[in-house]
């Protein structure tokens, strides 16, 4: 796809989702990476056209030293380049939100997400990550890997109070080439390169023998997670029916139960799709 066409697919996956809809001042998540540059040269034409405003946030981890440091720098020359205003968080700034130990892959993300909460705490309507279909897939194999159900084979999911993910739509390759389209560089987190987290040895050996199954692998497994993603809800609706038919009323449960918070007639349960009542029973526990 050309720059045209990947600003269409975003824009109309953007308007499936509603992502945008009602929106006012949106938070961009950008590293310096290619996925994040993507994002910002694609959500401000589609911003401009809502009349939303936008603010970059970048998050200085501190683990990586002086490449840390430089991709900070690249991201302030970008945002003044642009004229867009930037908030930057450092790791000593959120060591109360994020915990200890200052390492690692877990530690990082919740760094970002505490971030990112006080960005939406300022009056900010979401923040936007660049997670792409790319990222998509992985999570599904790392999932699948592990162990998980039709919850957790959903993915990453489109939006959540607070937060967009506008280029679930895009592959990897998809933003390189918005960013040279645009004629903007990116910054290489040198610890992509490494195996020494689970999901980069996805990415680095099972991603690329999938592809080479087939070239749209990735779009693929996306466009499973979505499926996966509309079963889940429809499960999810039917499980609630059947509670709200099977839950007992307050002067029931104070008779039948008194100790408990809440109880529910076995009758509806029993007889109930034991695929619905494994979701159902899910929603319980």
């Amino acid at each position: 796809m050309n720059y045209e066409e990947i600003l269409q697919t975003v824009r109309g996956f953007c308007a499936r989702e509603k992502l945008l809809d009602g929106k006012k001042h949106l938070a961009l998540a950008v590293s310096g990476g290619a996925d994040s540059m993507a994002l910002l040269c694609l959500m401000r034409p589609l911003a401009e056209e809502r009349g939303i405003a936008l603010t970059v946030c970048h998050v200085n981890h501190g683990l990586r030293g002086e490449t840390a440091d430089r991709d900070e720098a690249f991201v302030r020359e970008v945002c003044a380049r642009l004229g867009l205003p930037l908030r930057v968080f450092h790791a000593a700034e959120l060591e109360a939100e994020a915990g200890k130990p200052r390492a690692g892959e877990d530690w990082a993300r919740r760094l970002r997400y505490a971030c990112f909460e006080r960005v939406l705490a300022d009056g900010i309507d979401a923040v936007a990550t660049a997670h792409t279909g790319s990222d998509q897939a992985e999570t599904l194999l790392f999932r699948l890997a592990r162990g998980t159900g039709l919850h957790g084979a959903a993915g990453i999911r489109p939006s959540r109070p607070g937060y967009l993910r506008p280029l679930l739509c895009l592959t990897r390759a998809d933003t390189e080439a918005v960013c040279r389209a645009c004629g903007e560089t990116w910054v290489t987190d040198e610890t992509n390169e490494a195996d020494d987290y689970a999901r980069n040895r996805l990415r680095h050996g099972a991603v690329p023998s999938l592809r080479s199954v087939n070239d749209a692998a990735e779009e693929n497994l996306a466009r499973f997670c979505e499926k996966a993603g509309r079963a889940d809800a429809y499960f999810a609706r039917q499980a609630e029916q059947l509670l709200s038919v099977a839950r007992l009323d307050a002067a029931q449960t104070a008779r039948k139960a008194p100790k408990a918070k809440a109880a529910w007639r076995l009758e509806p349960l029993q007889g109930a799709d034991p695929l619905i009542l494994e979701a159902a029973l899910h929603r319980l526990v």
